[in-house]
Order: C-alpha cells, then structure tokens, then sequence
C-alpha cells in the first residue's frame, strides 16, 4: 500500500528533499508505509531513503539526513493515512447499541483500531487484528496496548462478543506478554455471565501474565434503550460489594507476587455497593482513569491539595453553580462544602442531573446531556457563572451528546457556563474564579 502526500511543511527535511503535494509515498528505508504507525516509526532515523512516486508517475528514491526526533514533514489526508477500523463485534454489552436514534452519526461508529490504542489509549478486542499488525506490533515494541478482554473463557468470550474468533484471538495477548509488550486489560462485567467464578478465572489467567500491567474491571452500562438486544440485570449492592472483594484479593497477590495491585474495580463499584472509595495512595500510578478507576480519589486529593495550598483572596462575593452527575454528587458536593468554609464569600449550590435521556441507571457526569440539564435547571437561580465537568462535552469542546451547543445551553439558562477539566485544581480554580 502506498499514501498519497497532501501537503509539505516548509523548510522541513522533506521539503529541503523536493518532496511535494501530490507525490506518492511508498517506502522508508525499504519498509513498506501502509499508515501512521509506520510512518512515525521509519521516519525516526537520521538517515532515511525515501522511495517515492513523483506527478508524472515515476518511481523516484531521496536520501534524506534529519536531526534525532526531528519530524520528516509529511502530511496526509487523514490521521491515521487510512480509513478507521470498525468493530466487528456485536456484544451482548456494547454501549452503542444502547443509543436511541436521532443522534449524530459519529456516535454510532464503533471503532476498534490497534492504532487508536497506541495514539490515544482506546481499548481493542483484538477481533479484526491482522497477523501483520500483530507482527508489526512486536517488531516495533510499541507498548502499552490496551485490550479488551471481558473474558478469558473462550466459550463466553465468544458469547458475550457474538464473534466466533472472539476465544481464539486471546492467544494473542500472550504473544505480546511474552515479547515484553506492556498490557492494560478492561473487563465489562456483566452478572451472570462474567462476573463470580467466570471473574476469578479471568483473573487468575491474566495474573499470571508478567506483562499485564493493570487490569480494571467496570460494571456493564444499561441503559433505557435496550429493546431486541440481550437481557441484562445490573449490580446491585450485594453482587457489587461480592465483586469488589475478588478484585482486592486477587489484588493483595498480586502486591506479593509483583509488587502492585494492578487489578481494580472502577468508582462506580464502590458506589453500587455503598461501600468508602479507596484513598489516592491505594491506586498507585493511576493507569486506568479512562475507565473510571481512582478518579474519585485522584479528584479528591487534588481538590484538597489545592484548597490546603491556596492563598487567593475572594475580595467580593462570588455567586456560581456547579453541575454534576448523580454519582459525582456527593464528592462535589463535599469539595464544595471545604471550599466554602476557606472562603466564605463564596456561595455556590452544586446540582445533580439525573438521566432521564438515557435512563436513570447512567449516573456519570460524562453522559449528562444539554436536554436534561435545561430540563432540571429550568427557574433555577444559577449565579453569575455555571460550571460543568468538560467530559460532557466532545472533544473540540463545543457540544453535547444530544448535539445542543456549549451556547445553545448558556442562552437558554441565562448563565455563563464554564467547562472544568477533571483534576482538583482546575476545579479549585474555577470555583475562586481564577483564570483557567
């Protein structure tokens, strides 16, 4: 496979080459360029032989000398210099099928791309990975990789993901632990078919892997929108707090066999089963904050810290709002509660939005929506700004999951409405009125 180059940064090694737009990439030092994983690896080396199709169509080769770490300065028409992977499983659990209709298209693609694991920590099920990729993978020794294991039944593996090489890929996962390649595992429990024995066999499996770096467990998502898919029945605090206490002993073996505890259960465990949140020291390195493990107690720690170390002086009463989800509630509220007593000019309410968008059991802040927001604030007296976790928002920060507008929302309430990335200082900062 060979790319196609759409533009040159000026004065960069390929530009000084005679590079252009246009011109087709084939190869550096003669390994084949099929993506960005590719790409960013050959392009490391100080000396390169470009191979390459110019614009009338004749194969041409460049040696190119750049600086260590220096960019090439190619660029191509999308990211990844292909089209995404897509998931080809159907899971019993999967979230996207859970969605009601009507929304964006973005958020019904599925993606399950070895190279989003690396670039930005998404988690793959190793389903539709090539053996070239898993090859490639090793050669380079490009670690962590973030799997999806669910299971390590193959059986149930292949009945939860509705893929008849959902079982047979999980060989793979040794590969890579026996080549050194570092592993983050997920497991989306689901009771009665993952969780009690079939969890103590997943975990007595991968804590035998030297490699599996760390292991997070979350409970299946459920929401109102599960018409024609499996039936499913969520934790309950019994079956949370069972839960719970496989992953801490397994745990404690593993702070004898290696050292770390390197398997958790996510915040929302601890919340089902109305059981206190671990301290911030109990999770070591945080690895697995994506999928909810240790955020309560990092936020927490952070939003202390920050208020035991801040001088900033309130001059004037300072009138806001918080917004949050049912589960965050408490902890908000509590880092609210603290901040009030240092600054008593401060006067804030903090509001929790239940989810009647996607049913009341999605309680995380993440999956709040405009609708319901507007909905419950609707003759609330908000101050003079709103505050909201950034996580509602898309990634270029603007909108909702119902597609509303950061300023759709703000004109409809009245309010200035200030997204708060999820560390304890933003927060602090944000409550005093500092500057972001």
């Amino acid at each position: 496979m060979s790319v196609i180059i759409k533009s040159v940064d000026l004065k960069s090694p390929a530009d000084k080459a005679g590079l252009k737009e246009g011109y087709t990439l084939i190869s550096i030092n003669k390994n084949d360029i099929m993506d960005v994983l590719d790409y960013r690896f050959y392009q490391n080396n100080t000396k390169l032989r470009i191979e390459y199709i110019d614009d009338k169509g004749k194969i041409k080769r460049k040696r190119i000398k750049k600086e260590d770490y220096e960019e090439l300065g190619l660029n191509f028409e999308t990211y990844l210099m292909d089209k995404q992977h897509s998931c080809l499983n159907k899971c019993v659990f999967c979230f996207i099928d859970q969605l009601p209709k009507g929304m964006r298209d973005s958020l019904y693609f599925k993606d399950d791309d070895s190279r989003l694991s690396f670039l930005f920590g998404n988690y793959i099920t190793l389903t539709n990975i090539t053996e070239h990729e898993i090859e490639r993978i090793i050669k380079m020794h490009i670690s962590p990789i973030n799997i999806s294991v669910h299971t390590t039944n193959p059986e149930l593996r292949v009945k939860m993901m509705k893929n008849k090489n959902a079982g047979n890929v999980l060989s793979v996962i040794k590969r890579f632990n026996d080549a050194g390649i570092k592993i983050n595992c997920q497991l989306v429990l689901c009771p009665g078919y993952n969780d009690g024995e079939e969890l103590k066999r997943t975990l007595s499996d991968l804590t035998e892997l030297q490699n599996a770096e760390c292991i997070a467990a979350v409970p299946v998502g459920l929401t109102k929108y599960r018409d024609g898919l499996a039936e499913l029945v969520p934790f309950n605090p019994r079956t949370a707090a069972e839960t719970i206490d496989i992953i801490d002993r397994y745990g404690e073996e593993c702070i004898k066999k290696y050292g770390s505890r390197r398997i958790y259960a996510s915040d929302e465990f601890y919340l089902l089963a109305k059981r206190q949140m671990p301290d911030a020291e109990y999770y070591g390195e945080f690895l697995q904050l994506e999928n909810g493990v240790g955020l309560w107690a990092l936020l927490f720690k952070e939003a202390t810290d920050a208020i035991a170390e801040e001088e900033y002086k309130l001059n004037q009463k300072r009138k806001i709002s918080v917004v949050t989800g049912v589960a965050a509630y408490p902890l908000i509220t509590e880092i609210v509660d603290k901040c009030k007593q240092k600054w008593d000019n401060l006067e804030c309410k903090v509001y929790k939005i239940k989810n009647n968008f996607f049913g009341e059991k999605i309680t995380v802040a993440g999956l709040v929506t405009a609708t319901d927001i507007k909905e419950q604030l609707k003759g609330e007296i908000l101050g003079e700004e709103m505050l909201i976790p950034a996580v509602m928002l898309r990634k270029e920060g603007d909108m909702f999951l119902d597609s509303i507008t950061l300023n759709e929302l703000s004109r409809d309430l009245g309010v200035k409405i200030i997204p708060v990335d999820n560390d304890g200082y933003s927060l602090i900062d944000a409550l005093l009125g500092k500057e972001l």
